[in-house]
């Protein structure tokens, strides 16, 4: 199995293509990169940025190049050395336009007869035999619907009529009541959908990959890349949506012939992978939290949560808000998907149907209704620690004693912190943790809790297959895209797959965590930005800074918060934005300093809707999202009362923030597993979540810089555009051409003063060294790194600036004279960079 040395994430679309791709080329082999990592390429809906509504899983996408296109970028890789790796998406396809996905088409025409019905996931019964289609205004807009050729259209949306359905002289509404889909107002999906969707993405109609033509037919396309040398790897997107995630990677590793595979699998703090994924690890956010965590000082932990009480006026309970999230996610947004478990719950199990069909309806005033089996799920999926347990019938067969596990109260879960083994045994003691602390938070429901418990542990039951393809989604939606948005005390805590409530780990932990990455996941990503993260990596490093400046930062909040105006006039009432709210924004200003007011303020509406505490996505608040852009209006003008305070506190953390952010950069670069530079990110990059994180990017800029850098001209400090460009480039080089000073891992201690500013580590008996800075604040007030030296085993050259140093003890201030981070190798490894 061929696998990469490092990869560089593209987003592929139609305003840059495949063929745009295959022009970079050049560049990025110089850059020092092994694979490129491209975005799904799948025919999509219209003219998709991202390419994740993949609404036609047999073709290249033509707006993003084409077939045509990835022969050309496979064969300008291929020329240069390079591997290709591309996002595939099993879990849905996208349904916005039906007539431009044929498979969707065909269903809504020909209903349960359609030979694509076992391809989606409809619960048929739920909509009396028809799909679903929540997309009218309101239930009035049936009068609206009207005939044309053999189509009916609402607006400018046209669905197919089943054959023989309609004649001449029909009205348009008659016609709809023939069809095998139902239009129903939008407002409704929540509760009423049928089918399966990614998230709460109405749009997104999940796939049953799990039926062997549906795989067979839906990878037919990738399968074609592999046989013809196009693409060396893939990436999954969201594997946990999947009915049987295990079932799913062992066919796609013999489809694929046992090629590069990772998973876009969310691993809570103290989880692992399962041991029997068929992948070679994750893409990276369990990297980005250890990285992050291990930049933060600890000691502003308690002024930070100090300053965060006072903006709530109470302690806030992070467990209490999402359990809270996560319910409010339940019972509205994914209501229509608990319903469905319900339903399912309320049917007897399988062994019982027969003794339940004799005993007709006696027992039906003893059952649970609907709601309160609703409400029982929804609470046990409240309480869950991961997004998801693997239980399948061949392995819960394994363990004779599994339903003994689940009543054990002895066995830990993962919300307690212990083994993150995911076993079967692991996965029925998370399910008996949560029907615990369900019945426990919920009395009244604990009879219920009890019944279901058996039932969910049971993998042969359809209940609990479909649990666990629920879970995921409610922990996304309640914890990143909400709980995210209001836990706010430091916001690089509150990234995919972190717990804010972790403020930071030990270099003692970060060495721990790396040495068994090393021997357990050698070939999984590293990353620190995605499509995907809240926020950059060198916004992250910025705002990282305030854990060492928790008092200053105190002290700056408030005056902030007291100069932006109530009104758009000074005698205006008007709302003000919240104190959490206020410090989640006024740190993104800060991490993306100099703020531009129109990407501040599409994110700052962004997040405020995402919160959901004073105004919604589908029910904006007029009043308190103009508070909002007041805000962003204050941070962005250099009139306003609150400009200079914050230009002076970007300005104070400016030189901290470069160094936290070489030294992350650098340490995942170097670290075990195969790291990953997300697009434009070689250069100082700002961004927040998508779609600024997204933007175009130079890459004329990047490609002139990497030039002059090449030609010697001068680094001259961390606050250096291309200060950056320098450590990416060298290390990856390394990288790519000198794997063996790439293996085995061992930490480096510094002696002195200031020794526990320094995080190194060596790859190796005679392999590259890292030495880098933390918590650079605190050392700048300790003066400096003084008389704090290390030890080099032998003598080595600096990758980034080429000084030489001799074997012994030598001062971490000479090392570090130019930069804030250092890369030694043998002498004669910098030749082959």
């Amino acid at each position: 199995m061929k696998t990469p040395a490092s990869t560089y994430r593209l987003q592929i679309r139609p305003e840059f293509t495949l063929d745009d791709a295959a022009a970079l080329v050049p560049y990025l082999s110089s850059l020092g990169v092994d694979w490129l990592y491209l975005s799904p390429l799948l025919e999509s809906v219209g003219s998709s940025e991202h390419g994740y509504d993949v609404s036609g899983p047999s073709r290249v996408d033509r707006e993003r190049g084409g077939r045509e296109g990835l022969s050309a970028l496979a064969g300008a890789a291929r020329g240069a050395g390079m591997g290709v790796l591309v996002d595939i998406v099993p879990n849905h396809l996208g349904v916005a336009v039906p007539e431009e996905n044929p498979w969707w088409w065909h269903l809504l025409r020909e209903g349960r007869g359609s030979r694509y019905a076992d391809a989606f996931d409809v619960d048929w019964d739920a909509g009396d035999g028809k799909v679903l289609l929540p997309v009218l205004g309101s239930a009035e807009d049936l009068e609206l619907l009207r005939i044309e050729g053999n189509r009916l259209w609402y607006y400018d949306n046209s669905y197919p009529l089943a054959p023989g359905s309609w004649q001449h002289g029909d009205s348009a509404r008659t016609v709809h009541d023939r069809q095998h889909y139902r239009l129903i107002p939008w407002r409704e999906a929540d509760t009423r959908l049928n089918y399966r969707r990614f998230f709460a993405v109405n749009t997104l109609a999940g796939v049953r990959v799990e039926v062997p033509w549906v795989f067979a037919q839906s990878h037919a396309e990738v399968r074609r890349w592999i046989e013809e040398g196009l693409v060396d790897g893939l990436r999954i997107d969201h594997p946990d949506g999947l009915f049987d995630p295990e079932e799913y990677l062992e066919r796609l590793r013999e489809l694929s012939g046992g090629a590069y595979t990772l998973v876009e699998k969310i691993l809570e703090p103290g989880e692992s992978l399962p041991d029997d994924f068929a992948c070679e690890g994750t893409t990276g956010y369990d990297a980005l939290g250890l990285v992050d965590r291990v930049l933060v000082d600890p000691a502003g932990e308690a002024p930070l949560t100090g300053l965060d009480t006072r903006l709530r006026g109470e302690p806030a309970d992070y467990a209490e808000m999402v359990h809270g999230t996560k319910r409010w996610m339940a019972d509205g947004l994914l209501r229509a998907e608990i319903l469905r478990l319900a339903r399912l719950a309320a049917a007897p199990p399988p062994e019982q149907e027969g003794a339940a069909a004799e005993e007709g309806r006696a027992g039906d005033s003893q059952r649970p209704s609907l709601d309160v089996l609703a409400d029982a799920l929804a609470e046990i999926a409240a309480h869950f620690p991961v997004y998801r347990t693997y239980l399948t019938p061949d392995r819960a067969e394994e363990s004779e004693d599994g339903t003994e596990a689940t009543r054990d109260p002895d066995e830990a879960s993962l919300a307690h912190g212990e083994s993150a083994h995911q076993g079967q045994e692991h996965d029925l003691a998370v399910l008996a943790g949560a029907c615990r602390d369900a019945a426990a938070e919920r009395p009244d429901l604990a009879e219920v809790i009890e019944a279901l418990e058996p039932r969910l542990a049971d993998p042969r039951e359809e209940l609990c297959r479909r649990f666990q393809q629920t879970t995921g989604m409610i922990m996304a939606k309640a914890v990143e895209d909400t709980a995210f948005y209001r836990y706010s005390r430091l916001g690089t805590l509150t990234e995919v797959g972190g717990d804010p409530t972790m403020f930071s780990v030990s270099p003692g932990e970060f060495h721990a965590s790396n040495a068994e990455r090393e021997r357990r996941m050698p070939h999984s990503m590293t990353a620190l930005t995605t499509h995907d993260t809240k926020r950059s990596e060198d916004t992250r490093a910025r705002i990282t800074v305030l854990s060492e400046l928790a008092e200053e930062w105190a002290a700056a909040l408030p005056a902030l918060m007291e100069a932006v105006p109530a009104g758009n006039a000074p005698d205006e009432e008007g709302a003000r934005v919240d104190g959490p709210l206020a410090n989640l924004l006024w740190q993104a200003v800060l991490g993306s300093w100099p703020a531009d007011r129109d990407r501040l303020g599409q994110y700052a509406e962004k997040a405020a809707r995402e919160a959901g505490v004073h105004t919604l996505w589908t029910a904006p608040d007029e009043q308190f999202e103009a508070a909002v852009h007041r805000l962003v209006d204050a941070a962005t003008d250099p009139d306003s009362a609150a400009y200079p305070i914050i230009s002076a506190f970007a300005d104070r953390i400016a030189p901290f923030g470069a160094s936290n952010g070489l030294t992350a950069k650098l340490l995942q670069l170097a670290m075990p597993g195969v790291p990953d530079v997300y697009q434009g990110t070689e250069l100082w990059d700002r961004s927040l979540c998508d779609p600024d994180n997204r933007r175009d990017v130079d890459f004329a800029a990047r490609t002139k810089a990497l030039a002059a850098l090449d030609a010697g001209a001068p680094v001259l400090g961390p606050l250096d555009q291309d200060a950056k460009l320098l450590v990416v480039s060298r290390t990856l080089r390394l990288r790519r051409d000198r794997p063996e000073l790439f293996t085995g891992y061992a930490p480096i201690e510094a002696s002195g003063p200031a020794a526990s500013h320094l995080i190194g580590f060596r790859r190796g008996e005679r392999g590259a060294a890292v030495l880098a800075t933390r918590l650079p604040a605190g050392l700048d007030r300790a003066g400096g790194w003084g008389a704090t030296t290390v030890r080099l085993a032998r003598p080595a050259r600096d990758a980034f600036t080429g000084a030489a140093f001799s074997e012994g003890e030598v001062l971490v201030s000479e090392v570090l004279a130019t930069l804030p981070v250092a890369l030694l190798v043998p002498e004669e490894a910098i030749g082959h960079e």
